[in-house]
């Protein structure tokens, strides 16, 4: 019995530019794949579609990321010295160290190349490196955590994956950033401004009365029975750390927890309340929402900072939330 081993050696890099524009144009392995036979490059070579599949698919792994591998390498500095370091992400991930160290590498050069660029990191990616955009989008939650130096690498984060942490980063770069107020500032850059107004936030505590009144009435014939009983009993618990989490994001050191503290502080007395996944997006929006119709915030012209908070811990707590 022989097995099939699909293998292809090389000592030096070569790059096919028929195949490469393809995937610049945002085809798939498997579209660029059908392109090149309909284009008779089987009866021109003697190729087999076989064959003419693993050559493109080579050539589709050269900026490639593994999703097993960058959850690893997140957190890690991105520097030469950290590179000798990284059998234990090949353990972690499962990857050949050598599919580590590429992948360490690319990151590293897109983050040297962009981490100072003015305007949207993911177009600079894309125009820099002319990689398709969904790649791109990778390379840029990488960037812009490794810039905003989250923590990321906890063992209590350890359940989450890179995807949610990739949908964690594309919300706060679109709301959170620089990038909210013009195309000439940075989105790898925290809007300043708007962390600082989140302090003012704390006067929803001073209604908390009023906000539970208006969430319950929305919330009584939509939720679960257990829900509703659980958002009464605990609604001063989930308020706190909502807006608590707000008032401290100003604060470098906090911003960098920003995902332990919703973890701690929101996820897990959450989950002790065992809601479904459903009710808990209802509540968030509600609590959202029903801030909204109180004049506190509009007095205080807060509406839109409320809102782009809100925004995004809603995206990530229900990124976060797994059962």
């Amino acid at each position: 019995m022989y097995t099939e081993v699909d293998v292809f050696v090389s000592n030096f890099t070569l790059i096919d530019p028929e195949i490469y524009q393809l995937w610049i144009d945002g085809c798939s392995s498997s579209e660029a794949v059908s392109t090149l036979h309909q284009r008779s490059i089987a009866k021109q070579t003697g190729a087999t579609v076989e064959l003419i599949a693993s050559d493109v698919l080579d050539h589709y792994r050269y900026y490639d990321l593994d999703d097993a591998v960058i959850r690893e390498l997140l957190g890690r500095k991105l520097s030469s010295r950290h590179r000798k370091d990284l059998d234990e992400v090949a353990e972690r991930s499962g990857a050949p160290l050598r599919c580590c160290r590429r992948q360490f590498d690319n990151v590293r050069r897109v983050f040297k190349a962009v981490e100072e660029m003015p305007g949207n990191v993911v177009a600079n990616i894309r125009s820099t490196f002319l990689i398709s955009e969904p790649l791109a989008k990778k390379y840029g939650a990488v960037v812009f955590i490794a810039c905003m130096r989250f923590e990321t690498a906890k063992r209590k984060l350890q359940y989450l994956s890179f995807n949610d942490f990739y949908h964690c980063a594309q919300a706060i770069m679109g709301s959170w950033t620089y990038s909210c107020t013009g195309p000439e500032y940075y989105d790898t850059e925290m809007d300043r401004e708007f962390l600082l107004e989140l302090r003012e936030l704390r006067i929803l505590l001073d209604k908390e009365k009023e906000h539970k009144h208006l969430i319950c009435m929305r919330l009584k014939p939509k939720l679960l029975e257990k829900s509703y009983q659980e958002l009464e009993l605990n609604f001063r618990l989930y308020t706190r750390a909502l807006v608590g989490l707000a008032c401290n994001l100003h604060r470098g050191r906090e911003l960098r927890s920003l995902f332990i503290d919703l973890l701690e502080r929101c996820v897990e007395p959450l989950r002790l309340g065992s809601w479904p996944k459903t009710d808990l997006a209802q509540f968030l929006c509600a609590y959202e929402q029903c801030a909204l119709q109180m004049d506190v915030l509009r007095e205080a012209d807060l509406k839109n900072v409320w809102e782009r908070y809100m925004r995004v811990v809603s995206q990530c707590l229900l990124t976060m939330y797994h059962l």
